[in-house]
């Protein structure tokens, strides 16, 4: 009698094991397919949807020149606004519109010799490229 309950014992395992080798491909299947579901779709929307065209520098340059001119309209005296403005502008190569805030600053700030310095440079490139 002790060899049918081993018999059974060892068939219960084995049909246990056939149980769980089951659920462990069924849930496989079932992670893949959920996976490719969801896939899918984001694929198609970002082959669907246009690309964004890259901005030129020089656009970019611009976008943030205006950006300063909004803020010396509120706050004309603000010296990063009109720093900025002036280094945007000479990369730019508008050095007649670079000179305008670097006059301003100069009259803000007499003892500031850098302001001085770069307003020199910037008359010197300007008669150059004329």
């Amino acid at each position: 009698m002790a060899g049918s309950g081993e018999d059974y014992f060892i068939a219960r395992q084995k049909k246990n094991e056939r149980r769980k080798q089951r659920l462990a491909i069924i849930s496989i299947i079932s992670f893949a397919g959920s996976t490719v579901f969801a896939a899918v779709p984001m694929i198609q929307r970002a082959m669907q949807s246009p690309q964004p065209e890259p901005v030129s520098v020089e656009s970019s340059l611009q976008q943030q020149a205006q950006g300063y001119e909004l803020v010396l309209q509120k706050e004309p005296e603000n010296q990063v606004a009109l720093e900025k403005l002036s280094l945007l502008r000479v990369q730019l190569k508008d050095f007649k519109g670079a000179m305008e805030p670097l006059e301003k600053l100069i009259g803000l700030h007499p003892d500031r010799q850098d302001y001085k310095v770069m307003l020199d440079t910037i008359k010197k490139r300007q008669t150059e490229s004329d």
